[in-house]
This record gives structure tokens, C-alpha cells and sequence, in this order.
């Protein structure tokens, strides 16, 4: 993949109460480059209970590169090119929502847990154009499955 039509992708995910939170990092680290920054937010839920935010920005082309790469593991790439249209926003952003216990396992799929969301290069800014430039980068990656 030479040129990649993405500026940057955003990936976060939620550690509750009940959860683990190395684990829950272990999972986003799934999609993300060795050694790379996850910033930390706690915050507090309804109830009084803690969350931890993990949140992460990648923005260099090489970076981008390594989390495209890990969603091209998905089995279910095929859905999301059939489904661009309802995730490519009007603001050029494509969202995908990956299962964080299949990530902590080593697997990448579709589910709750992890957003990912890549701002999609777009000239002009129309949601049609980041439609056409994510298809290509997804067509891409189902080629070379």
C-alpha cells in the first residue's frame, strides 16, 4: 500500500470496573505499533464507578499503515465495504467498532469494544469522495487476504 488516503486514525475503547485494565489495553494494543502511547483518562460512570478511556491517535503514514493492516485481518471486510456508505460520515470519517475480547484473544472482528475511526482523505470534502478513497484502501486489503 504506497500511498494511503487517510490522515489520521483514533481508536479508543472503555475499561470498566469489572474488566482488567491490562487486558483491555492489551486488546487495543492489538491494532496499534510497537510501544505506542495510549493516553489514560479515568473518569466515572452513572453509578459512581470508575472507567478508564484508552485513546489513542495515529497519525504518521507508516502508523496508519500497521492499523490498516490489522483491519484487514477482519473476516468481515467484504460487510464493511458493503455497509460505507452508512459508515463514512458527512465529515469524511469511516468508523468501524471491533470486539475487544476477540482482540485480546488475537482475533480481529466486527463487535462492541473498540472504535476506530480514520479521518478519510477527500478532494473534494464530500462524503462520496472518502466513500470512493475507503473502498480503495479495503479493496486493497481484500486483495492481498
Amino acid at each position: 500500500m504506497a500511498k494511503i488516503p487517510i490522515h489520521y486514525v483514533d481508536l479508543r475503547t472503555f475499561c470498566y470496573a469489572t474488566e482488567d485494565d491490562k487486558r483491555v489495553e492489551a486488546a487495543l494494543r492489538r491494532f496499534l505499533p510497537k510501544d505506542f502511547k495510549i493516553e489514560r483518562e479515568e473518569t466515572e460512570g452513572h453509578f459512581g464507578d470508575r472507567i478508564l478511556v484508552f485513546s489513542a491517535r495515529v497519525e504518521t503514514a507508516d502508523e496508519i499503515r500497521y492499523v490498516v493492516s490489522r483491519l484487514g485481518e477482519l473476516e468481515e471486510i467484504d460487510r464493511i465495504r458493503a455497509e460505507l456508505d452508512e459508515r463514512v460520515t458527512e465529515n469524511t470519517e469511516l468508523f468501524v467498532r471491533l470486539d475487544k475480547q476477540a482482540a485480546f484473544g488475537g482475533s480481529v472482528r466486527l463487535g462492541d469494544g473498540i472504535t476506530v475511526r480514520g479521518k478519510v482523505e477527500a478532494y473534494p470534502a464530500t462524503k462520496e469522495a472518502a466513500v470512493e478513497n475507503a473502498r480503495e484502501v479495503l479493496d486493497e486489503l481484500a486483495d492481498d487476504a
